[in-house]
């Protein structure tokens, strides 16, 4: 009989690793003033990105349907993290960019990461944490961080 765990559990303690830092991500983010933050929104500034975009080209880089990118924005819009400016290019078309709130959150978001991944690294060890991140490059996509995983959950 083999000591092995069983093959599931793999995904299962990848999840549960991936969880634990986003709820202490946010429970930090409500510490430092984003009580409202949710981890979708996260994906939703990454896809704006520092130049914006339009919500048709949100709801492609997020994987959704253009209502549903509308849908979005106009929470984050209400809650001071977006906002919708004329598009220098076409007078008819709005751009999706961050609002000061939007990139203060985003700037507050990389510091805690960055104290996690400290805080992981004394739990585990350096050489042991840095084991575990280059196996997972090793059998991940290049391209670190994508926009439309919360539609894949979907």
């Amino acid at each position: 009989m083999s000591s092995d765990p069983p093959g599931f559990e793999l995904p299962i303690r990848l999840l549960l690793a991936f969880r634990a830092l986003i709820d202490e991500l946010h429970t930090r983010l409500a510490e430092r003033g984003h009580p409202e933050m949710r981890p979708m929104h996260g994906f939703v500034f990454q896809a704006v990105g520092p130049e914006g975009c339009s919500t048709a080209e949100l709801g492609r880089r997020l994987g959704v349907t253009k209502q549903a990118a509308a849908k979005t924005v106009e929470s984050l819009e209400r809650l001071g993290y977006l906002t919708r400016v004329p598009d220098p290019a076409d007078a008819r078309a709005r751009i999706v960019r961050l609002t000061p709130r939007g990139v203060s959150a985003l700037s507050d978001s990389a510091e805690i990461f960055d104290a996690l991944r400290a805080e992981w690294s004394e739990a585990l060890g350096p050489a042991r944490l840095a084991t575990v991140e280059d196996a997972l490059r090793t059998m991940t996509a290049a391209e670190p961080f994508r926009t439309d995983l919360p539609a894949w959950f979907s």
